[in-house]
């Protein structure tokens, strides 16, 4: 075995069989499920007003362009028979825990990710099938009946391809990426599918004149670390479908937030007020979806001219409810009311995290965005 063919923890890595398993269209599956009449239609989770963003859509929604984090107005635009539900994260919770439960009847180690997906290792599995694939087949069956919506699974040799597998026949699929044939699957990709490569990452990729896994797999170790610092070695890793991280049951992050780029800048109290109230309906799904529990809640801004102010305040106490995160955010605000001048972004952040949920993970290139 090659000197560097070991894990995160160190350990020497093996064969493994791991389940990459991802809910299809989670928060706007469940309220199809729960209202038959919005089954078929083109279904928004989120706030519809003025400046409301889309939490979840629908597959039917989908259709039309409308995706997460997409500022509901331009949603409605592009769909205008979309239909706006309030979250409903106490339910998404729930049947979340109905899947983990099914999860772990195969396996102990599973890593979620949020509440609508999980990596598993099946190296060893609890009932002794053996097949990888014919376990992935049998978790969404169970999720099928228990809780009368689709999962879609990828089954590989590591989480890196077991992520890409799942995405490829969504939604309600499965795809098999097996060993030898990794390397070949990725170098079939855009870029911009590889985990961790945001918008930003791939509009430099392309710059570069890298558009597919085979245009990065052509680039040496020293040209990525060139131009890509220490995301190179993901990279090149990547590009020829490596990857020695193991499941892990209990990953801790350090925070979980989100912010917004607005389409003109922003300077009166009452704009500035609305806009942070649909940031926290926004961020505090996030928080719900890492199962996080933090002290500190930090409030930034970016000014016209791209100064960057950030305020935070630190309780002594983990924040595990939704009205003291918003009590605290909208004092953050009005410590710094009226402001200098007009600003163009402003996001929201928990920090110094004690939970016992998962790490989600984080693209290097740019905050997760509201936009």
């Amino acid at each position: 075995m090659a000197e560097d063919e070991k894990d995160d923890d160190g350990e020497a890595v093996g064969l493994r069989k791991i389940i990459h398993v991802d809910m299809d269209a989670f928060f706007a599956s469940v309220e199809q499920r729960d209202n038959p009449e919005l089954q078929g239609k083109p279904v928004a989770v989120g706030g519809s007003s003025g400046r409301g963003v889309v939490a979840a859509a629908s597959y039917e929604a989908r259709k039309f362009g409308v995706r997460s984090a997409m500022p509901s107005v331009t949603a409605k635009r592009l769909c205008p028979d979309l239909i706006f539900c309030k979250s409903r994260f106490d339910v998404y919770r729930e049947v979340s825990q109905q899947i983990r439960a099914i999860f772990r009847h195969h396996t102990d180690l599973v890593e979620p990710l949020s509440l609508d997906e999980a990596y598993l290792d099946v190296t060893e599995d609890k009932l002794g099938i053996g097949s990888a694939t014919r376990i992935a087949e049998l978790i969404r069956q169970e999720i099928r009946a228990k809780t009368k919506l689709t999962a879609s699974a990828g089954v590989s040799y590591n989480k890196f391809l077991a992520k890409l597998a799942s995405d490829q026949n969504k939604p309600d699929g499965l795809c098999v990426i097996r060993p030898g044939q990794g390397a070949e699957f990725v170098q079939s990709l855009p870029v911009r599918r590889f985990h961790g490569v945001g918008p930003k990452g791939a509009e430099k990729m392309d710059r570069l004149g890298i558009q597919t896994g085979a245009d990065l797999a052509a680039k040496d170790i020293e040209w990525l670390r060139a131009h890509f610092g220490s995301f190179a070695d993901y990279l090149y890793r990547a590009a020829r479908g490596i990857d020695l991280r193991p499941v892990r049951s209990s990953r801790i992050r350090k925070s979980v937030g989100g912010e917004r780029t607005f389409s003109r800048d922003l300077s009166s109290g009452s704009e500035l007020r609305e806009t942070l109230e649909d940031i926290i309906d926004i961020v505090w799904g996030y928080i719900l979806r890492a199962e996080a529990k933090g002290r500190t809640v930090t409030l930034k801004m970016k000014y016209t001219d791209f100064q960057i102010f950030s305020r935070a305040k630190t309780v002594d106490r983990p924040i595990t409810e939704r009205a003291e995160f918003e009590r605290i955010s909208r004092e953050l605000l009005e410590e710094v009311l009226p402001l200098p001048m007009p600003i163009r972004l402003m996001g929201l952040t928990l920090s110094k995290l004690e939970h016992d949920g998962p790490e989600e993970p984080k693209r290097p290139d740019a905050q997760l965005s509201l936009l």
